[in-house]
């Protein structure tokens, strides 16, 4: 690792003396088995959260969502996930303790903060995870200011009520800051000092956190697709410097493919042409089915949320009553693979980025020039995709401080073309979608999306036409 004589000496001793203190914590603890982390060793205080039923819920809300339709390896849940996102950030703290434990002043309180951190940061997600907070809500709830991470916050404030956890309340509120990091600024009492504990689970500094170690080894594992990320190095070339985690400056190409490697998981596998048609039908589904399920009514309070998994699908499917008749068609339609239909996509071009606005159906029914059949709003889906490395526009590794070795008391930036010419040279892609729910209206939607290319643009931005075979598909009702 590059340690020098004297912090391998401490790092001998702090090992030594912890040896018989780490095998009496874990009579305490229970191993599970990860097909990712292999053991994980869950202390007593977290155990205490995992055995819930608000916590067990997550083995029922798939990590992916619909992915597993395209990708059938897909089908770990959130369960999986928080538990390795507690294994990284225990890791994590534990390894900057060990090196840097006396002068930063780790204690036991900031391990256990962290580690619960990385525990329950994603409790508040719904059915189908980002299906249903991404596409669900925005439809059925307009203007609505709700997000996953507040609702993990306010399920903590709730498990720890009605469980009767014994955790301190100050934990618990640095807990939940933890987990807000990434999306609202730390207070200025708990940013004070230590703020790098802050940026172990959800960093909001530069986007580097142990959320994303752990879904980018297990999302490319599940899907077998390639991961030229390695977080295990870029964990064992990591240093406080300043209140921040710093990197070895060797690792600069290392950070570069963490964000790569996520863009590469959403364009390819979490945005894939037909893993979003079928997350448009699962939100159409849960719209259909809210006036009668009230679905959307449960995101008020923790203690109605915890309810609501991936099995409301099969509730929807399964159910007899007449007013979820439209719903469950729409998701018989799905299982019989009977899909909305991709037309079409475009990328927007680099120099009109900056004043883009989203494109609704209304501008491709205003584009169509075909007669015979007239478009309607409610026939086409319009996905406006937004792909970056974290920060826009802007070059995320600019946020990251190195050091240039162990003996070095100093961090710095390091500028793109230092490293390499072949690293990307720019950083955001929109993407737009449109998609057809009848098959027989393909051929026209197509037409129309062409055309509103043209008048946008001057030209067609797609990179080929929409395939006859597909124009001329019907549909056969269920």
């Amino acid at each position: 690792m590059g340690l020098r004589r004297d912090e391998q000496d401490q790092a001998f001793t702090l090992s030594q003396s912890a040896t018989g203190h780490v095998f009496q914590e874990r009579r305490h603890t229970k191993c599970m088995h990860d097909n990712v982390h292999r053991s994980i060793y869950v202390d007593a205080l977290s155990l205490r959260f995992v055995d819930t039923e608000q916590f067990q819920r997550l083995r029922d809300v798939r990590q992916l969502g619909l992915c597993h339709m395209v990708y059938p390896g897909a089908v770990h849940t959130r369960f999986e996930h928080s538990l390795g996102t507690y294994y990284l950030a225990d890791q994590a703290i534990s390894r900057i303790k060990n090196f840097q434990g006396e002068e930063l002043g780790i204690e036991r309180s900031d391990l256990k903060v962290v580690k619960l951190a990385g525990l329950l940061h994603d409790i508040g997600h719904g059915p189908f995870s980002h299906v249903f907070d991404n596409e669900f809500l925005p439809k059925i709830l307009p203007g609505e200011k709700w997000s996953h991470e507040q609702m993990s916050v306010d399920m903590i404030d709730y498990m720890v009520d009605l469980h009767h956890i014994d955790i301190d309340s100050s934990d618990v509120r640095r807990v939940q800051e933890m987990i807000l990091a990434s999306s609202v600024p730390v207070s200025r009492q708990s940013g004070r000092e230590k703020r790098f504990l802050y940026d172990i689970v959800a960093n909001g500094r530069n986007g580097i956190d142990v959320d994303k170690f752990d879904y980018i080894e297990r999302d490319t594992r599940a899907c077998g697709i390639g991961n030229g990320f390695n977080y295990a190095r870029l964990m064992e070339n990591m240093r406080v410097m300043e209140d921040e985690i710093c990197y070895r400056a060797k690792e600069a190409r290392n950070v570069y493919d963490l964000f790569v490697t996520r863009a590469d998981l959403h364009r390819t596998v979490y945005t894939h042409p037909k893993v979003k048609a079928m997350e448009l039908m699962v939100a159409d589904a849960f719209l259909l089915a809210d006036n009668y399920l009230l679905i959307s009514d449960q995101i008020r309070s923790p203690e109605a949320f915890w309810k609501l998994d991936d099995t409301i699908l099969k509730a929807i499917e399964t159910a007899d009553q007449q007013e979820l008749q439209a719903a469950r068609q729409l998701v018989l339609r799905l299982r019989r693979r009977q899909l909305y239909q991709f037309c079409n996509e475009y990328s927007v071009p680099r120099e009109m980025l900056d004043h883009f606005k989203d494109v609704t159906p209304k501008d491709i029914v205003c584009a169509q020039t075909r007669s015979g059949v007239e478009l309607k709003e409610e026939d086409i889906c319009v996905v406006n995709q937004k792909i970056d490395l974290t920060r826009g526009q802007e070059d995320p590794v600019r946020s990251v401080s190195f050091f240039q070795d162990y003996e070095s008391q100093e961090k710095f930036k390091i500028q793109r073309d230092r490293i390499s010419h072949l690293l990307p040279g720019f950083f955001l892609d929109r993407i737009v979608r449109v998609y057809s729910k009848k098959p027989e209206l393909v051929e026209i939607v197509s037409d129309a999306f062409e055309n509103f290319q043209v008048k946008t643009y001057g030209v067609k931005t797609q990179v080929h036409g929409t395939p006859n075979g597909k124009k001329k598909k019907r549909t056969t009702s269920p």
